[in-house]
């Protein structure tokens, strides 16, 4: 099943939780802080060349809506609510 972004969202992967402390704790699933990046899965139509698919961006905290669609969890989060992506290289780019 393939699910198309409307009205203006990003379908999202969301980056996986760390697993293990900086000390070297492991905490279980109900202590891990979720973070507010992911990899670009879905664009709307009107999305322009900002982002790809396949992007890796930074969200809004406490935006978008929790999906699971086959197993897998997404964030539908608005286009708006995106902050930043990575990208490749040894400076901040123009």
């Amino acid at each position: 099943m393939f699910i198309k972004p409307l009205n203006g969202h990003v379908l999202i992967e969301p980056a996986s939780a760390a697993t293990q402390s900086k000390g070297g704790i492991y905490l279980p699933d109900t202590a891990q802080e979720k973070p507010a990046e992911g990899y670009v899965r879905a664009l709307p139509a009107d999305s322009g060349d900002e982002v790809d698919l396949g992007d890796r961006v930074i969200y809004k905290r406490f935006s978008g809506e929790d999906l699971v669609v086959e197993g897998k969890e997404y964030k539908m989060v608005p286009f708006g609510e995106l902050l930043a992506k990575y990208v490749e290289g040894d400076a901040i780019p123009e």
